[in-house]
């Protein structure tokens, strides 16, 4: 059996331009392919999220969390302010987890979280 080489998960999105001006405008990932409804972006290496056009988001949208991995949270959370995201939690410390994270909101109600790990277990 050969190993899994890449990860996409896709999630719907009734609103589109928002959409699409949040994650490549607001966040600047790269556009890796474009489908009649559905855009699919490459977050990193070989991890993958792609958004389909769907008149409804599932219920309730905030389970639903996209984890972004970065050592800078203060600056994400500056440039999420500046492009007017909503914040749903600024920036702290979470000592059972021990990460540092912030969680906002996309166009769709999704929760975004950026976090930093300080596991010294964590290798990504």
């Amino acid at each position: 059996m050969r190993p899994i080489s890449e990860c996409i998960v896709f999630l719907p999105a009734p609103n589109w331009a928002a959409t699409r001006a949040f994650y490549e405008g607001v966040l600047g990932l790269r556009v890796a392919l474009e489908q009649p409804d559905c855009v699919i972006y490459q977050v990193s290496g070989a991890a993958y999220i792609g958004f389909c056009q769907r008149a409804e988001t599932p219920q309730p949208a905030e389970r639903v969390i996209l984890t972004l991995v970065s050592p800078e949270v203060d600056a994400w959370h500056d440039h999420l302010q500046a492009h007017g995201a909503e914040i749903t939690k600024p920036p702290a410390y979470n000592e059972r987890y021990r990460i540092y994270h912030l969680f906002a909101r996309d166009p769709n109600g999704y929760l975004i979280e950026i976090q930093r790990f300080d596991d010294p277990r964590w290798g990504g």
